[in-house]
């Protein structure tokens, strides 16, 4: 298949977050697996800071927005290591600013625009390059006006007539709201601003468009495809999500070995694997330990949180739980991360307060990230909602054992260890449900319980775990099946495209 993927993120051209690593490692599977593919996305200025050749092509289109038109052209490169084409859409007015979508805590007061030019831009650019496109695969709101072109601009153009469309979601609280008057710069006919197609109580939604006009929508982990089709997890948009069901698949998102591997890892002291764990685990403790300057003790658990303070990463449960434990428990606790400044401060407190307890570094530092995934014992992901996550997995391979609230991709990837899970030897990790500290508190005390007094439980937990395979090669074999579905669902719409 021929295969298309549109995004405003790809590592490592340009990253704030998921969606990077998402859209810089599929379309590299999907090319091992004897496909082509290739990404587009903006030339932002991040990307010419990447350190990577951006060659210039004499490819060049005039875009309507509003009643204006706006001039850009394609650079093109590759990903680092690898054949596979990257096409950025180069227009300095719109993209060469300091960071990607916001400034200052602002957002940029014309993201509307510069996402439907690029989403223009990406429509000209199949036809420009004249490389055949089967399959578009859309990203997020920035990309979502692109399924709505498709079918209703395009649908009947000489070389886009066969070409189907997927849109994946990748976190529900970002769609891309906009003031009505913006539907001006879309170019689309004002019928179809209602509330079926593009409009949300009275302004232009984006990601609406990709969900109503996409042939197949994804999300990123099987659990979240089904919260998202209620009032809790859809942010609004759960009816549409569910008129759309048929069509809604959840594709847990991989892991890249190459980057998180105790056995390999260069940022760790020592490497370690499923035959020499033990051994390599309590070595990094105690050199994780001496890094954050808690006390060097082998017998105290050691918990990390590596991740955003804030209400959504489960903080507003962790905060009472960490502050009792603090005082109270003989239990280790370090957290990586920046986030609402209240969260920041509390847990800063708390980490002057009980020094030897409790260890804090604010900000991001990606080798203190792999470190603590390797010297902790226990990782805590008490998430209110949680699309995919990816430290469960990271902690999977480190032998760090997850605690996680069973919702979104936690609960597709952490199997809890209950009595029956354990001796059937599927259990990797303890969950919960009930969204409570208290609930948090009992789990953590259940998981504390077995790594001091039932270690053959542990071991079992965490070969488990180590053992597993979260691969992005499993996920992109996933992709190819429903873009092979898409494609054949498309093509069987009109008989007269097979």
């Amino acid at each position: 298949m021929n295969i298309l993927v549109a995004t405003s993120e790809a590592a490592p051209f340009a990253k704030t977050g998921g969606l990077a690593d998402v859209c810089g490692v599929l379309p590299i599977e999907l090319a091992r697996r004897g496909h082509e593919a290739a990404v587009i996305l903006p030339a932002f200025r991040q990307t010419r800071q990447a350190g990577i050749p951006l060659e210039p092509t004499n490819l060049r289109f005039d875009i309507p927005i509003g009643n204006k038109i706006v001039s850009g052209r394609l650079l093109e490169s590759r990903f680092p290591g690898s054949e596979v084409p990257v096409y950025l859409v180069e227009q300095n007015d719109y993209f060469d600013r300091p960071e990607l979508y916001r400034e200052g805590g602002e957002d940029y007061k014309d993201n509307c625009e510069r996402f439907v030019f690029f989403s223009r831009a990406v429509m000209e650019a199949i036809r420009l390059l004249r490389r055949p496109v089967q399959v578009i695969h859309a990203n997020d709101w920035q990309t979502a006006l692109i399924p709505a072109y498709l079918q209703l601009e395009y649908r009947h153009t000489h070389g886009y007539e066969d070409i189907a469309s997927v849109f994946t979601i990748h976190n529900m609280a970002y769609q891309g709201q906009f003031w009505h008057w913006d539907m001006l710069l879309t170019g689309l006919d004002w019928k179809y601003f209602n509330w079926r197609q593009l409009e949300y109580y009275g302004g232009l939604n984006l990601l609406k468009a990709g969900v109503v006009f996409a042939d197949t929508i994804t999300t990123v982990s099987p659990t979240y495809a089904r919260e998202i089709q209620t009032g809790e997890f859809g942010c609004g948009l759960e009816g549409v999500l569910a008129s759309r069901a048929a069509d809604l698949y959840g594709v847990l998102n991989g892991v890249d070995y190459g980057e998180w591997d105790p056995k390999q890892d260069p940022r760790l002291p020592v490497n370690f694997g499923v035959s020499n764990w033990a051994h390599g685990k309590a070595a990094c403790k105690m050199a994780l330990q001496r890094e954050v300057g808690l006390p060097t003790r082998p017998e105290a658990p050691l918990l990390g949180f590596v991740g955003r303070l804030a209400d959504q990463k489960g903080l507003d449960l962790l905060e009472p739980v960490v502050r009792q434990w603090a005082a109270e428990e003989d239990a280790q606790w370090v957290f990586l991360g920046s986030g609402e400044p209240r969260y920041q401060s509390v847990i800063t407190a708390l980490s002057q307060y009980c020094p030897h307890k409790v260890a804090v570094r604010i900000g991001f530092n990606n080798d203190l990230a792999h470190r603590i995934e390797a010297g902790c014992d226990i990782f805590v992901m008490p998430s209110r909602y949680e699309p995919c996550g990816l430290n469960q997995m990271y902690s999977l391979r480190y032998g760090a054992v997850p605690v996680v609230r069973t919702t979104g991709g936690l609960a597709d990837t952490i199997t809890d260890a209950a009595p029956e899970k354990v001796e059937a030897g599927l259990a990797n990790g303890f969950s919960f449900q009930d969204y409570s500290p208290a609930a948090l508190d009992n789990t953590l005390r259940r998981a504390c319980e077995t790594y001091r007094h039932q270690p053959k439980t542990w071991e079992q937990i965490v070969v488990t775990g180590m053992k597993q395979d979260w691969s992005w090669a499993r996920s992109a074999d996933t992709y190819l099946e429903i873009y092979a579905k898409t494609l054949a669902k498309h093509l069987a719409r009109d008989p007269a495209l097979a």
